[in-house]
């Protein structure tokens, strides 16, 4: 006679994965054991225990405040854009109905000062443009390699940054500009090589990193061909 542990059949162990798979390959389970199922009770950390099917209709009820949550952000975020797209056109029409160089620079900063911010500037690089003596507009000019350092720096691979500048970076680039808390900078041309368009707001925190800059790049794609209207290209 076998001993009686040799009788007795092995034990099946049951983990996650296992239980997983049997329901996967029975998706009829739970129509079958249906009133096994309304008397299961999970944990829960608030009411101790509850049924499975108030689990569910809880995780369903959280998943739709979820998405309720991220329509409503998407929305706003759609209307911020659709307000900034706006201001952008009625920007780009006021620039190209100036009737110089120094009125198309007027009229942007009087843009970006209706914005709540405290200006807007254009840096031309002197290698890209003829904007040297006797120009009327050699202030505007800036030294592509004198910048270069700074480029590889705040920048890297990306044609905008946004955040602060430190003293010798604000004496290169906005040498007039005073209380600059934060900037928003965009590089003008194909590979960045035209200038940069500047943003400057007197709060810290309102240029950060990791902020849309889809106005931001429509705009310095924009200038270049007004600003030949008065300045040849080299």
């Amino acid at each position: 006679m076998n001993n009686l542990d040799d009788q007795i059949e092995p034990v099946i162990a049951l983990d996650d994965d296992s239980v997983m798979q049997y329901l996967l390959q029975n998706p009829d389970f739970f129509i079958r054991n249906a009133r096994s199922v309304e008397q299961m009770h999970v944990p829960h950390p608030v009411k101790g225990s509850i049924s499975l099917v108030e689990w569910q209709l809880g995780r369903q009820r959280h998943q739709i405040a979820q998405l309720e949550e991220e329509i409503t952000l998407l929305m706003e975020q759609a209307s911020i854009n659709e307000s900034l797209f706006g201001r952008m056109i009625e920007l780009q029409a006021t620039l190209a109905a100036a009737s110089s160089l120094q009125d198309m620079l007027n009229r942007l900063q009087r843009w970006a000062r209706s914005l709540g911010l405290a200006g807007a500037n254009v840096r031309l690089f002197s290698e890209g443009w003829r904007i040297g003596a006797p120009s009327d507009f050699t202030h505007l000019a800036v030294s592509r390699g004198a910048f270069e350092s700074m480029r590889i720096q705040r920048l890297g691979e990306t044609p905008h940054y946004l955040g602060g500048l430190n003293g010798p970076e604000l004496l290169l680039l906005l040498p007039q500009a005073k209380a600059v808390g934060s900037v928003a900078l965009s590089l003008m041309g194909e590979q960045g090589e035209l200038g940069m368009l500047i943003f400057s707001s007197r709060d810290p925190q309102h240029y950060q990193p990791g902020m849309g800059t889809v106005l931001l790049d429509q705009l310095a794609k924009m200038l270049p061909g007004l600003l030949e209207r008065w300045i040849e290209r080299v």
